[in-house]
């Protein structure tokens, strides 16, 4: 196969999983579900991109994946995933502003809640649970109580603003975001919500 065939079905393939839309959509066809199902994120490099996309293939896939940056429309959904990750103890503005604006109607389809933060690499304990979640997403999506998880992240200072890259020159790229994790927190997710709700019998 020569190198114009392999990359035009490349993109062939590509174009059957993601939405034609703005250029950093990340909506994905999925699989068909009696409810309908949503992760929003807000990233800054990535990372959080990454963690949706894998805490909706823990859930099978049944999840379509929004950046916030898309300002989504989500009220067709059924049921809705939130997270972001946090620079200075926040997650970025678009998201804050989105869960802000849409709090009214967003609370009541809040199901879990999830943040990325390097965390000076060490492991996450109580205390980014509660700053992080608790006192952060739950407050501004104004819920208690759902399924929650804060992941490592990771540094990629290419994909950094310059500014930023700078602040962190002397630190080396590093990776600790796990998609077994993610896929595991994907399917607690949607067992907390199928024991409260069990699925409906098909009519036939």
């Amino acid at each position: 196969m020569d190198r114009r065939h392999f990359l035009k079905t490349g993109f062939v393939g590509v174009g059957t999983m993601v939405l034609p839309g703005n250029s950093w959509a990340l909506k994905y066809y999925p699989t068909p579900s009696e409810k309908k199902w949503a992760v929003l994120y807000g990233t800054w490099c990535g990372s959080s991109r990454d963690a949706a996309v894998w805490i909706s293939e823990g859930m099978g896939g049944i999840a379509n994946v929004f950046d916030v940056r898309e300002n989504p429309d989500l009220k067709g959904f059924d049921h809705v995933i939130v997270g972001g990750s946090i620079r200075s103890g926040v997650t970025p503005d678009e998201l804050r502003e989105y869960l802000k604006k849409n709090a009214q109607w967003l609370k009541d389809k809040v199901r879990g809640l999830f943040a990325v933060c390097g965390n000076m690499r060490r492991p996450v304990g109580p205390e980014q649970t509660a700053a992080f979640i608790d006192d952060h997403l739950a407050k501004l999506c104004g819920v208690a109580g759902v399924p929650s998880k804060v992941f490592l992240g990771r540094i990629t200072k290419s994909l950094m603003d310059p500014q930023t890259a700078r602040t962190m020159e002397k630190m080396e790229d590093y990776d600790n975001l796990h998609r077994s994790e993610c896929m595991t927190f994907g399917r607690e997710v949607l067992d907390s919500v199928t024991r409260v709700s069990p699925a409906q019998p098909t009519a036939r």
